[in-house]
């Protein structure tokens, strides 16, 4: 099995860390819980995870490793990491939020079964069910957290690909909300033939 990768303040996208949720164009696969991680280029988090994929795939795959990882590369869809620029929205073909620039991204998940840890502020493993949902409201997309992830290497029924398992998370700091711009409205205009309100009479005059 592969070597657990410790984040430390990722930049945090895309969480489903409350609530397992399905996949509409999966639904065979089940719910899970799932985020995106945004780290710097040259993190060295992010080198570790991709050290420890190359050296898992040369030990399943032995001599077909390299062409296999290259057969992924080629294809986002077979697996979790890559640029930011790769993260495009369908609907305005910009870049999300958070993904320009120089970085890089993790995509994890985790069964519906085997549900992230949350990490409390002082380290330990919180366990409580009520407690657990209300650190998790805490961590919104655009925070900054630490993360636990491990790598593994799907060969099933579903094809050849390289996953990202979520196992836990910690929030570290505020940041930018992503996607909460301020929406401008201009469709608006005055009410007409509406009743006009009496102003009250100042206290001071009554």
């Amino acid at each position: 099995m592969a070597e657990i990768i410790y984040l430390t303040n990722a930049r945090l996208s895309f969480p489903k860390i409350i609530e397992a949720v399905g996949n509409k164009n999966f639904p065979d696969q089940g719910k899970k819980f799932g985020a995106d991680l945004i780290l710097p280029t040259d993190s060295a988090d992010y080198a570790r995870f991709m050290a420890e994929v190359s050296r898992e795939a040369m030990e399943k795959w032995k001599d077909k490793a390299g062409a296999i990882l290259q057969m992924c590369q080629n294809d986002r869809k077979l697996r979790c990491y890559g640029k930011g620029a790769e993260k495009i929205n369908q609907t305005t073909m910009q870049v999300y939020d958070g993904y320009q620039g120089d970085v890089v991204y993790l995509t994890s998940s985790a069964d519906e079964d085997h549900a992230p840890k949350i990490i409390r502020p002082n380290g330990t493993t919180c366990d409580n069910p009520i407690e657990r949902e209300q650190l998790a409201r805490k961590m919104y997309g655009g925070c900054y957290v630490n993360a636990a992830v491990r790598p593994w290497l799907q060969d099933n029924k579903f094809g050849k690909a390289v996953r990202c398992q979520l196992i836990a998370v910690q929030f570290n700091g505020d940041g930018a909300p992503f996607g909460e711009s301020e929406v401008e409205l201009k469709g608006f205009g005055a009410v007409q033939n509406q009743p006009q309100q009496q102003e009250e009479t100042p206290y001071w005059m009554k």
